[in-house]
């Protein structure tokens, strides 16, 4: 699981890289906000400490790094068929198109590709909807035209024009079949109901240690009616690209910290050679129980947040070290695992007697790639197979440079979302006093915690809930987060300085969750992503179950509205309740329920909130959606033997793109 921002405020590339050493970006002189465009702004992250680490790990670092490069074009592929062919006509027009570049249509062609970029494709990477030129299509035809692509024309130009080709890369319409609504590559041929039940013949409900079937593979159904899997491995699906970060693995492998980290780098080659999903388990047990090393690094089909069915995992590339000052926060936290998860709200059916393993840190990362670029997680816990969760454990962070990053690039800003939606100067002191501290705390409390808590029932299918699994564990994990945040025992632990903290995170997760959140969805369009959803789920819940109490208040002044939290410990009351029901639907498996829970408050916007909030964010002339630029790493020759590894930082985001499109094309 990952946790994405929570809020809101929240071309040779040897040409466009200005090198930066710890000391230098310590000055001040280091720029965190690159370029916006769209809904969108384009940040870089600093990577502190790294001249303290050793030639070796540097060394290892470069080659995870490298590994998780070369998975980018799989993601690409996953998002849609058609995503690769329009990326490659893309960066052709930008690499050769020698006619006019300053009129207004080819900075309309620009833009679509910068947002092309981000999104990884042409579906906005949050909102799921396609997104299109603003450039007219006679126009694009001319520049494919222009560099040799004429012939492409006719098969591209409806996937890239027409909005009702592919409407949605991950379908929400349940009047019809989300699964060939969707666009997203993981299906090809069939519905929605003949993918459950071909899964349904795999599983065996008293497995105690169920696989994750369909993990890595597509399902097709070809010209005999059969249905198969392709299976992504080496001389498999997404071969070559597989074949390639095998290579740089190899090398990581042979440089790693400890005997451990050796160990479950050569499981995770024979899995990308063999496909086989109980290597994949085998080698996240070795890797929850890599405790020691400084680096680590997760490569793989990870999270099923773009599944329509909640099954099938988008692959991704992930590269950090420790920060230890800042972990041990995180570790005292986890240390306490046994006492939270006993004190906790929910039924004593659906915890667990003994919490194994949970294991948190603070983290800065050197690399991201594919489901983790250029939009990207500022907490992971992993892994998600709920039986190695819990009989062996969890890992937890909470990525330090990435929300440092966010936090810096929005003093650049000279607005802020803060002083237009928070109701008053006492409210917005308190939350700029206190809210960066417990947003992060509320971070490590969801990842480590939240995300390890309960356990399913002996006879609940890990896949019970299906297309609302993703919404229903991110509000598990937040609300367990939320839970905590108010209780003594962070003070007692010296995590929280005193007991009024907290309710900074209070007050802007239900400000966030209820209103500002939706300027990231366009006007008449549902709430579809799942962190979103969870969000709203949880602040639409406490609102009317507290309205009896007047726990959240809905106040309007000069005709501008603000929900303000007048009852903090009523608040904290009505997020046990709700935790203790949604791990009570998760441990059961009770599919209508959390439908029902999902249905009624996280996916339909109110839209007279939603037009003022568009209208009000759009005056602040602010980007909702962030993202990065990787540093690079750059080897140090001294007679012809590498001495160290520098960090050079990039300064120009469709540079980066064109060199990775250059370099690391592999698919």
């Amino acid at each position: 699981m990952k946790l994405l921002v929570k809020m809101i405020t929240a071309a040779g590339m040897a040409a466009a890289l200005v090198s930066c050493s710890d000391k230098a970006a310590d000055k001040g002189d280091f720029k965190f906000l690159i370029d916006e465009f769209a809904d969108i702004k384009i940040m870089r992250y600093q990577v502190p400490g790294w001249d303290a680490l050793t030639l070796q790990q540097k060394e290892y670092i470069y080659h995870l790094s490298e590994a998780a490069k070369y998975g980018r074009d799989i993601y690409w592929a996953q998002n849609s068929r058609y995503g690769l062919p329009v990326r490659k006509v893309v960066e052709n027009i930008l690499n050769n198109y020698e006619g006019d570049r300053s009129g207004a249509e080819f900075k309309a062609f620009e833009t679509y590709a910068k947002r092309l970029f981000f999104s990884n494709g042409f579906h906005h990477h949050y909102a799921e909807d396609k997104f299109v030129p603003q450039c007219s299509q006679d126009y694009f035809k001319s520049l494919m035209t222009a560099v040799g692509d004429e012939a492409k024309c006719n098969e591209l130009l409806p996937v890239i024009f027409d909005p009702s080709f592919l409407p949605q890369r991950k379908s929400t319409d349940k009047s019809g079949d989300i699964v060939a609504q969707s666009a997203v590559n993981f299906y090809e041929g069939v519905t929605k109901e003949e993918v459950e039940k071909f899964y349904a013949k795999m599983v065996d409900p008293k497995d105690k240690t169920p696989i994750s079937y369909g993990l890595n593979t597509k399902v097709v159904k070809g010209k005999d009616g059969v249905i198969r899997e392709e299976v992504a491995k080496v001389g498999g699906l997404y071969g070559n690209a597989l074949e390639k970060i095998c290579i740089e693995l190899e090398k990581a492998g042979a440089v790693a910290e400890n005997e451990t980290q050796k160990k479950y780098i050569d499981l995770l080659i024979e899995y990308y050679h063999t496909g086989d999903l109980k290597t994949w388990d085998d080698l996240n047990v070795v890797w929850v129980n890599d405790t020691l090393g400084t680096v680590d690094f997760v490569n793989g089909f990870i999270e099923d947040y773009t599944d329509p069915l909640g099954r099938k995992a988008a692959w991704e590339g992930l590269v950090n070290f420790k920060d230890s000052e800042a972990s041990k926060r995180a570790e005292f936290i986890s240390e306490n695992a046994q006492w939270f998860e006993d004190n906790s709200p929910v039924d004593p059916r659906f915890k667990k007697e003994e919490v194994k393993g949970v294991t948190a840190k603070v983290i800065n990362v050197t690399a991201l790639s594919g489901d983790s670029y250029p939009a990207a997680p500022i907490g992971i816990n992993l892994p998600n197979a709920d039986w190695i969760r819990r009989e062996h454990g969890s890992k937890s962070v909470t990525i330090a440079n990435l929300t440092n990053a966010y936090n810096m690039a929005a003093q650049e800003s000279p607005k802020n979302t803060l002083a237009e939606f928070g109701w008053s100067e006492e409210e917005i002191a308190f939350e700029k006093k206190y809210g960066n501290l417990t947003n992060d705390i509320h971070t490590d409390l969801h990842e480590c915690l939240g995300h390890g808590s309960g356990q399913l029932l002996p006879t609940t299918s890990p896949n019970a809930l299906g297309e609302y699994s993703s919404t229903l564990e991110e509000a598990r994990a937040d609300l367990f987060g939320l839970y905590y945040l108010a209780d003594p025992k962070l003070v007692e632990l010296g995590i929280l300085p005193d007991m009024e903290a907290y309710k900074a995170q209070y007050s802007s997760y239900i400000r966030n969750g209820i209103f500002t959140q939706f300027t990231r969805v366009a006007l008449g369009k549902k709430n579809t992503e799942a962190h979103m959803q969870n969000r709203k789920l949880i602040a639409d819940w406490c609102y009317e179950k507290g309205k009896a109490g007047n726990v959240i208040e809905k106040k309007v002044r000069d005709g501008k509205t603000y929900f303000v939290v007048n009852d903090f410990e009523a608040l904290r009351g009505l997020f046990g309740d709700l935790l203790a029901e949604v791990q009570r639907i998760k441990s059961e498996g009770d599919y209508e329920a959390g439908k029902a829970l999902v249905e009624t408050y996280a996916v339909n916007i109110d839209p007279e909130l939603h037009k003022e909030v568009k209208e009000r964010y759009a005056a602040l002339n602010l980007r909702p959606y962030g993202g990065f630029l990787n540093p690079e790493i750059v080897p140090v020759e001294k007679d012809g033997k590498v001495v160290d590894y520098k960090i050079v930082y990039a300064e120009n985001f469709i540079d980066q793109m064109m060199e990775y499109g250059r370099k690391y094309a592999t698919l």
